[in-house]
């Protein structure tokens, strides 16, 4: 096991130019996938109204295609981190990237929701490998000291391009009605979406694969250790067990958000539908003043966000990774279900911060947590399996919110009481960080240890 150091200096302040290019190179490629990701929830329920047949239940769909998505996350996930063990992280990251951006301007083209399907799945395949492939190169590019401050800011600079597609929302829906044919927009964040990460492409051509991935690629051909290998993950039990109670880990925080807390778009966009009618408001004034307000709402979650990360960082750094989990599933159980059960105007849109604040924070601890649990032979191959595994069953949370805000509301005929079945489905489902909670108390402690490591690699 090779030692980690603890310099006195901030741990940015001993980095290399070199450094600094593969972390800023890590960043981007995460960033614009978070901003591709954003930019599908908020072109999601005008994409199905133009998309779908009459008749045919837009939140309904609306949660298909986000499962679709989710499930194609997962499936490239399993993909790419294997690959990126395998053959080297840099390569298999420009890849993912370049698949991922292009797929994306491809949705803008949909005629119907077959090809939008098909469009977001194979979206979901690049995103999937990135965020494995990122910490991995991160973790293995940067000396062990910068490791932790490194990953926990990786993670929160995805709050930017958050940020970023709230931005994009908000000036697409002034122009909507005008510049912009009214119901369009949709179109324009999916092209929008598509182009900084096409363009981060060329940049990563530059990077070289991590020294401690090819020396340990070259004493595995030596002793027959096998890169990017499931039998290996799964057949040796050091490596069984992290990889099965990170993945569970994992699950409670992927369905968490994307089963709920990315859904208040819906919710921030029925809310002030409801009130813009009861002003008399005009329609074309409502489309566009919702187009608007949930851009505001994913700035204000999303800076939330950011705060949050940071902060989970430090606790980590601090007082260890076990307690900053258990303390942050509690916070986002609390906050999810206030959120969904008293927003009720654009007031309350300080509650969209403190729900991110809660729910993002957790996302730095899989940053931070999930490479520490594997050696680099299989870094990229479990971050990924952990991270992206739980999306088959995360896949399933739009889907069950879905179908049980359908079933709360049964015999329901008014906007108002469909919207408190809305309310009710998310209420329930934030059960699940509870679960997260459980699983912290068997995880191992990994503040202040080495990475794990089974064959030769030089210290840094």
């Amino acid at each position: 096991m090779a030692s980690p150091t603890s310099p006195s200096a901030p741990w940015w302040r001993t980095l290399t130019k070199y450094h600094w290019f593969v972390f800023a190179v890590a960043c981007l490629a995460w960033l614009f996938d978070c901003l591709d990701q954003q930019l599908f929830l908020l072109a999601r329920n005008g994409a199905m109204k133009k998309l779908l047949a009459e008749g045919m239940d837009v939140k309904l769909y609306g949660g298909y295609a986000t499962s679709i998505f989710v499930a194609g996350w997962a499936t490239g996930g399993l993909i790419f981190g294997a690959v990126g063990d395998r053959f080297g992280r840099a390569k298999t990251l420009a890849f993912t990237v370049l698949l991922y951006s292009v797929c994306t301007g491809l949705s803008a083209f949909s005629k119907g929701w077959i090809d939008f399907a098909m469009y977001r799945f194979a979206t979901g395949l690049g995103v999937g490998g990135v965020f494995g492939l990122s910490v991995a190169l991160v973790a293995d590019s940067l000396p062990e000291h910068a490791r932790t401050g490194a990953l926990g800011l990786l993670q929160a600079l995805s709050a930017v391009g958050n940020i970023t597609a709230g931005c994009v929302a908000i000036v697409l829906g002034k122009l909507e009605g005008s510049s912009i044919q009214a119901g369009m927009a949709w179109k324009y964040m999916f092209l929008i979406g598509s182009l900084p990460a096409f363009l981060c492409v060329f940049i990563m051509i530059r990077m070289k694969e991590p020294e401690k991935w090819v020396k340990a690629r070259a004493d595995g051909k030596l002793t027959g250790a096998k890169f990017g290998s499931y039998a290996s993950l799964f057949g040796e039990a050091r490596w069984r067990r992290p990889a099965l109670l990170g993945m569970c880990l994992c699950i409670a925080g992927v369905v968490g958000l994307w089963g709920i807390g990315f859904f208040s778009p819906e919710l921030v966009g029925d809310v002030l539908e409801r009130s813009l009618k009861k002003d008399g408001v005009a329609a074309d004034k409502i489309a566009q003043a919702k187009t608007v307000w949930t851009g505001v709402n994913m700035i204000v979650q999303n800076l939330g966000a950011f705060c949050g990360m940071i902060a989970f960082t430090k606790a980590a750094q601090r007082w260890g990774r076990k307690p900053a989990f258990a303390v942050a599933f509690v916070a986002a159980f609390v906050a999810t279900v206030g959120y969904f059960q008293l927003f009720n105007g654009k007031g309350d849109i300080w509650m969209s911060f403190v729900m991110g604040v809660c729910q993002l924070s957790l996302f730095a601890g899989f940053a931070i947590y999930l490479p520490e649990l594997f050696p680099t032979r299989l870094r990229s191959t479990g971050t990924s399996f952990c991270y992206n595994v739980g999306r088959f069953i995360a896949a399933s949370g739009p889907f069950l919110q879905g179908k049980m805000t359908v079933w709360f509301a049964a015999g329901a005929t008014t906007p108002e009481a469909k919207l408190a079945a809305f309310r009710n489905a998310c209420g329930w489902m934030s059960i699940v960080f509870l679960l997260g909670l459980v699983v912290v108390l068997f995880l191992r402690e990994t503040r202040g240890q080495p990475m794990p490591e089974d064959i030769a690699v030089p210290a840094r």
